[in-house]
């Protein structure tokens, strides 16, 4: 298999029984082409390519993760789309990730090896163009305990209960805001300028400490 079968109009490829090491060299192959965002599930490979609307979400939503933690005074480490791997099982690239709680056990890390490192506290996924339901099986296995979903509609926090995630009403990294507020600033995403819709952002974040 190449890359270029995959470089299709199409946004999302999905392939089944893949092997593990086939998955392993694609993201070698296509490491020039970190456009593309796999997803490998036991055998089952999901290939996207992110649109201009998904990445406009997926800034925005790790800007405002970033103004949370400058204002409460929170240190962070942002990791982005960094590529996580359960050996043999799942692998996957988050929208967005933060270590906070264990960001003492990677810094100054150059490689992250989730059989000695612990995941990233916080994901952030939109699925403006897609579901990241399937990814959350990957993200399960991995121990992530928090994700934050955005659908182009509704955003939602979801923390991980015995191997499943369930959608609830305050986060795990940021417990004492009222963050389902979120999907109300991103209503405006497109309509007011970024560092406007920021600034705003950081204003009610303020009213709220």
């Amino acid at each position: 298999m190449t890359s270029n079968t995959l470089l299709q109009p199409t946004e999302i490829v999905h392939l089944s029984g893949i092997s593990w090491q086939t998955y392993e060299n694609l993201l070698t192959e296509l490491s020039a082409s970190r456009r593309l965002r796999l997803t490998y599930n036991r055998g089952t490979l999901e290939i996207i390519v992110p649109s201009p609307e998904h990445e406009r979400y997926k800034t925005i939503v790790g800007r405002f993760v970033e103004t949370l933690a400058e204002e409460l005074k929170v240190r962070i480490d942002c990791l982005g789309s960094t590529t996580f791997k359960h050996p043999e099982l799942s692998g996957a690239e988050p929208d967005e990730c933060f270590y906070i709680k264990n960001m003492k056990f990677i810094k100054g890390k150059k490689r992250i090896n989730l059989q000695q490192d612990p995941p990233p506290d916080l994901v952030v996924e939109i699925d403006i163009t897609s579901s990241s339901k399937n990814r959350f099986e990957v993200y399960a296995d991995m121990g992530v305990p928090e994700i934050w979903r955005y659908d182009g509609n509704d955003f939602s926090i979801n923390v991980l209960e015995n191997q499943k995630y369930i959608s609830v009403e305050r986060s795990l990294v940021f417990p004492n805001l009222p963050l389902r507020e979120i999907s109300n600033f991103l209503e405006q995403v497109g309509e007011k300028d970024y560092l406007e819709l920021v600034k705003e952002f950081r204003q009610w974040v303020k009213s709220q400490i």
